[in-house]
C-alpha cells in the first residue's frame, strides 16, 4: 500500500470519528469539515493514481443509486419557465423543487457522499484494511457508548454540556435521541455478527460481549422505541443467517446467546437506573406536539405524495411542501417526514421510486455475495453488516437516519 492510501484510510477512520462526535455532521460548519475531508481524500486519490500510474477503482454498483439521486437533484433545479407576477414580483423562475437552493445544497451533500463512498470502498480492499475497520467501530462504539450514558445521568438536556436545543432530545452528541439508536445499531451489528459467527477467539470473547452490551445499554436509555425495534430485528435476522443452513443444536445455541444479551442488556440498564427508560418504552407513544406526531405526518406526507407526482417536491425541500398540504395552524414546522420512504416519494416522486428499488435491489445483490464468502472472518463481518443495513432499513420506517453510517456498512458487505 502506498502512503497516500494509508492517509486516505486513516481518512475515513477519522471521518468516522469525527463526523460522529461533531453532532453527527448536521450543522453547515460541521458538513464543511466532511467536505475538506472528501477533497483531500480526492487530491490524494489523485496523487496516488498519478503516482502509480493506475486509479484505483471499485466496481460496486451501490454507488450508482448515490450518483442518481444527486443528478436528479440538480435536475429538479432546472428553470423551465417564469412565475406570474405576484405582489410586484416577477421573473420568478419555475422550477420541480419547491426550494431550489435545499434542492441544491441536498444535491450537493449527495454527490459528496457518493464521492465518500466510491474512496471507501476502493480503499477497503484488504483482508487487513477490513479487520482494522471493524476494530476501530468496536472499540469507537464501546467508549461513545460509555461516553453516551456518562451524559444522559450527568447533562441529560444538553449535548457535552454545552449545547442545548429547545424541544429536542439529545442523547450522546446527537440532537435526536433516534439518530443515536440508528448508529448505535449499525455500530453493534459488526461485533454482534462477529459473535454469533463464531469468529471471536475465546481469550477475546468476553472483551466483545462487554461491548455490545455496554452499547446495547446505551440504546435502551436513548428512549428511542423505533431503535429498540430494529434492535430485535437485527438480533432475529443474526439467528436466523447464522442457523439458516444448520441444526437444531446450533439453533438453540444462537437462540440461547440471543436471550443472554438481550437479558444482560436489560439487566445492565435496571444496574445503571434507566428503570424508568424501559418504563417510557413501554408506554404509548401519544404526542401533542404536531412535530413529533408521526401519524399525522404521514397522513399529510401522503398528500404531498400525491400532489406532486410524477416528480416530487424537490430534493431537501419536504419542508416547503409540507406546509401546502398541512392543515394544523402552521406554528410548527415540520422537516421530516419521520419515514425514510415516504420522504423518498414525496421529495423524487416516481423518479425517487425506481432509484430507491435500484438501491435495495443492488443491496440485496450486495449482500449475497457477501454471505457467499468463504473466509470464516469476512464472513462474519457480512453478517454484521448485513444486520446493521437491515436494522437501519427497519428503524427507517419511523424515523429519518443517518444516511452516511449507512453506505460505511455497505461498504463492509
Amino acid at each position: 500500500m502506498t502512503f497516500a492510501s494509508r492517509i486516505i484510510f486513516f481518512l475515513i477512520c477519522f471521518s468516522l470519528i469525527v463526523g460522529t462526535l461533531l453532532y453527527g455532521t448536521v450543522h453547515q460548519p460541521t458538513i464543511s469539515f466532511f467536505y475538506i475531508q472528501v477533497g483531500l481524500m480526492l487530491v490524494l486519490w489523485a496523487y496516488d493514481a498519478f503516482r502509480g500510474g493506475e486509479l484505483r477503482l471499485s466496481r460496486h454498483l451501490l454507488q450508482i443509486p448515490l450518483y442518481a439521486t444527486a443528478i436528479y437533484g440538480f435536475i429538479q433545479t432546472i428553470p423551465f419557465g417564469t412565475a406570474q407576477e405576484m405582489a410586484g414580483l416577477s421573473g420568478i423562475p419555475i422550477t420541480i423543487s419547491y426550494a431550489p437552493f435545499e434542492t441544491q445544497l441536498t444535491s450537493m451533500h449527495f454527490l459528496a457522499l457518493g464521492l465518500f463512498f466510491s474512496i471507501t470502498v476502493a480503499h477497503i480492499n484488504t483482508a487487513a484494511r477490513i479487520e482494522r475497520i471493524v476494530n476501530v467501530v468496536a472499540i469507537f462504539g464501546f467508549a461513545f457508548a460509555f461516553f453516551a450514558i456518562l451524559q444522559s445521568f450527568l447533562s441529560p438536556g444538553k449535548v457535552y454540556g454545552i449545547y442545548e436545543r429547545f424541544g429536542a432530545a439529545p442523547f450522546g452528541s446527537f440532537v435526536s435521541r433516534h439518530n443515536f439508536a440508528a448508529f448505535i445499531n449499525m455500530v453493534i451489528a459488526l461485533p454482534l455478527g462477529l459473535l454469533f459467527a463464531g469468529s471471536v477467539k475465546r481469550d477475546k470473547k468476553l472483551l466483545y460481549i462487554t461491548a455490545v452490551a455496554l452499547m446495547g445499554v446505551s440504546l435502551v436509555l436513548s428512549g428511542s422505541r423505533g431503535g429498540l425495534v430494529a434492535f430485535l430485528a437485527e438480533i432475529l435476522l443474526l439467528v436466523f443467517l447464522t442457523t439458516r443452513t444448520k441444526g437444531p443444536r446450533n439453533i438453540a445455541i444462537r437462540s440461547a446467546l440471543a436471550i443472554a444479551l438481550l437479558a444482560a442488556i436489560v439487566g445492565g440498564t435496571f444496574f445503571i437506573g434507566g428503570d424508568s427508560t424501559l418504563t417510557r418504552v413501554a408506554e404509548t407513544d401519544v404526542s401533542k406536539d404536531v412535530t413529533a406526531d408521526r401519524v399525522h405526518i404521514w397522513r399529510i406526507t401522503l398528500n404531498v405524495i400525491s400532489g406532486n407526482l410524477p416528480f416530487g417536491s424537490g430534493l431537501g425541500a419536504f419542508g416547503q411542501a409540507y406546509t401546502r398540504f398541512d392543515n394544523f395552524t402552521g406554528l410548527s414546522r415540520v422537516e421530516q417526514a419521520h419515514n425514510d420512504y415516504l420522504q423518498v416519494l414525496a421529495d423524487m416522486g416516481l423518479v425517487g421510486l425506481l432509484i430507491g428499488a435500484l438501491f435495495l435491489y443492488l443491496l440485496y445483490l450486495s449482500a449475497r455475495r457477501g454471505l457467499e464468502v468463504k473466509n470464516s472472518f469476512r464472513h462474519a463481518v457480512a453478517i454484521g453488516a448485513i444486520a446493521g443495513i437491515f436494522a437501519v432499513l427497519v428503524h427507517s420506517l419511523s424515523t429519518s437516519c443517518c444516511t452516511r453510517l449507512r453506505l460505511r456498512c455497505c461498504s463492509y458487505c
